[in-house]
């Protein structure tokens, strides 16, 4: 993400001390005064990704914006991210959420159409990537 957005790259190093359980270890990177994007494969009950941006926020970090593949949102997600120092969540609609707030969906149904098209019509789904498939 950070060579497509043509940017630095930071990194939270996260510690697990028991089971279901994570805490930030430290931040390798210089986010000072920088906007943050967060950007994880799903957020379950936003424990790590609060933690994770209470520590950009200690540490200096401009706006902070979060993404994620899928939102799962179990337990006290929803209101953890809606309070969290965040300007954005935004997560797909691969897992069907109703959400408001900070919290926003984008659809996938199109990649999925397009892949399940490429698969059915035996082509490469390779092509997907750069949006360059026809039929």
């Amino acid at each position: 993400l950070s060579d497509m957005l043509g940017c630095s790259l930071a990194i939270a190093h996260k510690g697990r001390p028991r089971h279901n359980a994570a805490e930030v270890m430290g931040i390798i990177g210089d986010i000072k005064g920088k906007t943050c994007i967060i950007n994880d494969d799903m957020i379950d009950t936003a424990g790590t990704l609060c933690a994770n941006v209470k520590e950009l926020k200690a540490l200096g970090a401009g706006d902070i914006y979060v993404c994620a593949t899928h939102g799962i949102f179990s337990g006290p997600a929803i209101e953890r991210l809606n309070e969290a120092p965040i300007v954005e969540c935004v997560v797909t609609d691969a897992i069907p959420v109703e959400v408001g707030g900070k919290i926003k969906t984008i659809s996938v149904a199109d990649e999925f159409a397009e892949t399940i098209a490429a698969v059915y019509h035996e082509c490469s789904v390779s092509c997907l990537v750069g949006g360059d498939f026809a039929l």
